[in-house]
């Protein structure tokens, strides 16, 4: 992991929004992915509708995939997509709870990573429909750094009530 900064990396980045019109703030964060100065946009998802993870009674999420290419760290990555969801005016009250926004960084290049701050891959990529569908919809050959492919962690993984929107 020596030399992830002086390559550019492909990364995957989760976007989930259920409050303050969940759509627009997802389509506003991967603008604001796009015209990131030290951020590639090289592909985005359908958007999906799925039902909220976590504590009961919240709105259904909207998300989304984004396949970027960058120059930045893991962790200066990380730091940009915490200033995008602060942008959003994102708050931490309540573990799994309702946002504005939620940027996860699901994938940076083939590498693994567990620290105090970051785990990549994304830590429940692989048990969430609203997560793997899009990434499936940017790349079926898409593997993680064990090997395993995208496509069937996809087909292991329960639909749930996740629905494409056409927009």
């Amino acid at each position: 992991m020596s030399d992830i900064n002086l390559h550019t990396q492909i990364c995957f980045i989760g976007l989930g929004s259920n409050l303050n019109e969940p759509i627009s703030q997802v389509l506003t964060a991967l603008d604001e992915l796009a015209s990131h100065p030290d951020i590639s946009l090289i592909a985005r998802s359908p958007l999906y509708r799925s039902a909220p993870v976590g504590p009961a009674g919240q709105p259904d999420y909207i998300n989304a995939a984004a396949k970027v290419e960058t120059l930045l760290t893991p962790l200066d990555l990380l730091e940009e997509l915490q200033a995008i969801e602060q942008k959003h005016q994102r708050i931490r009250e309540q573990h799994w709870g309702p946002r504005t926004l939620d940027l996860d960084l699901l994938l940076y290049g083939n590498i693994t990573l567990d620290t105090e701050k970051l785990t990549i891959p994304h830590p429940y990529l692989t048990e969430r429909n609203f997560v793997l569908r899009p990434l499936a919809d940017l790349d079926e050959e898409l593997s993680l750094p064990d090997g395993r492919k995208i496509i069937q962690c996809l087909a292991d993984c329960p639909m749930g009530s996740l629905v494409q929107l056409s927009l």
